[in-house]
């Protein structure tokens, strides 16, 4: 890395201007996007120049950061975009962590966490001890001494400067022609941006600096070192198998002795909940969020025992394993239950956010719970970090793939279909995400004419609750938008017929049927 220096610290300095140029009093769009495939290139490049090899299992992480950085802006939900960005800077740096050594899979947690704070380490102070290494190297070798090369040119610059300011200010007022031609001269650096331009110019610096210590240690710190898969445990197993087996056993039995009591309550549906008394909402958050903990702490308590406690024999890696599999079988019919009770909840009261998340997190968390028992059975417990992590990677894409705001939007619909109320003002909140599948709706013959309505007013309501603004720069440009601008203009004609009622407060849409509806906003 030393001898091409020069390569590194241009890219990096290259890569802070760019950072500058696409996010300077800009929102997030496609400029992410941009920065990130940038970051990426320009990595690859600097490691392809000083001939470092990227080691084969690291290959497959660079279409996932191209896949969330890409989703950046494509999606608007909240939720969505926040994971979107923040495991492209998570893959991103487990790529320069790990970029020589590889193996990031046989990690396990505390493996990443040293990965990463040596990668946050050599951000920190590595870029000051490379350079410095580099005069050091360039003056044993009679090469530029410490009189030679930019830096005495920016010295001389910043000596002048303010004799340069004293001599012009006293010129100024000697001469008046003079001073109001030397007054037209500086605006045109525009020196009441000074300030701006100093912070600007501070975070290009500081940008490039940390870039400059990502790709010093992807180059020559990411080759794991004492991270080795083969190293001995770190945590003692200092418990029997007699005291995890009882502590096993004796959850198992708890979870059968509740499984058999609450199963016909599991998936008896609206029948036994009305032969109880429950109501829909009783019935759905009684217990769901204790359902959640139960499967949370009985992970956390299979990969603990299987860390701290000693299996001498075949048999006793026997019965753990299967106590172990008995647990997540147990806790996976109690998921089921709470997959049940929210999906009772959101017929009774239709999709929000929230309850989309969880119900695609449910799925997720019951993937992770059968890839521990298989983890358990094959003795390869420290695969679990992996699991985990994918398990993430795998939510989040879900989200992603599925439109969160558009999936609430159909729902809710085809609830409304069924008889149940349309929630107009909810739907009205939800990011652009959910517009082209309004637009598609309502121009669907498919659909009852009073739910179209509805709709209509959903769609009536976004233009005075949520402006589109069609004239952003490009680098805020996100797909959710310009698709949310293109199906409002195409609705344009047809929405003209809901009008805003006139009272003073939140909204109110009056719609061709003469039915009104409370838009749930004030106007932008």
């Amino acid at each position: 890395m030393k001898q091409h220096w020069k390569w590194v610290v241009l890219t990096a300095a290259s890569l802070g201007w760019v950072l500058d140029f696409l996010f300077w009093k800009q929102g997030l769009g496609v400029n992410f996007a941009i920065y990130a495939v940038a970051c990426l290139g320009g990595g690859l490049l600097v490691m392809q120049r000083t001939r470092q090899r990227i080691a084969a299992s690291e290959v497959w992480l660079a279409p996932l950061i191209l896949i969330f950085a890409v989703s950046t802006f494509v999606r608007a939900e909240p939720l969505t975009l926040f994971l979107s960005v923040l495991l492209t800077l998570l893959l991103m740096a487990m790529l320069a962590a790990t970029y020589l050594g590889g193996g990031w899979l046989r990690f396990d947690l505390l493996d990443h966490a040293a990965a990463f704070w040596r990668l946050v380490r050599s951000m920190l102070v590595r870029p000051l001890g490379f350079l410095g290494e580099i005069r050091s190297q360039e003056a044993r070798q009679g090469g530029k001494s410490a009189r030679t090369g930019p830096w005495p040119v920016v010295r001389g610059i910043l000596i002048a400067l303010p004799i340069l300011i004293v001599f012009a200010a006293l010129l100024g007022s000697a001469d008046a022609v003079f001073g109001s031609e030397l007054q037209a001269f500086l605006q045109v650096f525009q020196l009441q941006r000074l300030p701006e331009f100093v912070f600007r110019l501070a975070f290009m610096a500081v940008a490039a600096y940390a870039l400059i210590g990502v790709y010093l240690h992807a180059g020559s710190g990411s080759t794991n070192g004492d991270l080795a898969t083969d190293r001995k445990p770190r945590i003692p197993q200092f418990l029997g198998f007699v005291e995890a087996g009882i502590v096993l056993g004796s959850v198992a039995a708890l979870f059968s002795a509740f499984v058999v009591i609450q199963f016909q309550y599991f998936f008896g549906g609206q029948a036994n909940i009305s032969v109880q008394g429950y109501t829909y909402a009783e019935y759905a958050r009684r217990g769901f969020g204790e359902l959640l903990a139960v499967a949370f702490f009985s992970l956390l308590m299979i990969m603990a025992f299987g860390t701290v406690s000693r299996r001498e024999t075949r048999m006793q890696q026997s019965l753990f394993s299967a106590l172990s599999v008995m647990i997540v079988a147990l806790v996976s019919v109690m998921l089921v239950s709470a997959f049940q009770r929210l999906s009772l909840y959101e017929m009774a009261y239709g999709f929000s956010r929230l309850r989309a998340y969880v119900h695609v997190s449910l799925i997720w968390i019951g993937l992770l719970l059968a890839a521990v028992v298989v983890l358990q059975l094959l003795h390869r417990e420290r695969l679990f970090a992996a699991a985990a992590l994918i398990s993430v990677l795998g939510f989040a894409l879900s989200l992603s793939v599925l439109n969160v705001d558009g999936f609430i939007v159909r729902q809710n619909v085809n609830r409304a279909v069924r008889g149940e109320g349309l929630d107009v003002p909810y739907l009205v909140s939800l990011s652009t995400d959910s517009v082209p599948v309004l637009q598609a709706i309502f121009e669907s013959p498919s659909y009852p004419g009073l739910t179209r309505d509805a709709v209509g007013a959903v769609l009536g309501c976004r233009q005075h609750v949520h402006a589109l603004r069609l004239d952003v720069d490009w680098r805020s440009f996100t797909i959710s938008a310009s698709w949310a601008g293109n199906a409002m203009g195409a609705l344009r004609t047809q929405l003209a017929a809901y009008r805003l009622a006139e009272a003073e407060g939140p909204l109110r849409l009056i719609t061709p049927g003469s039915v009104l509806y409370e838009c749930g906003g004030y106007p932008d």
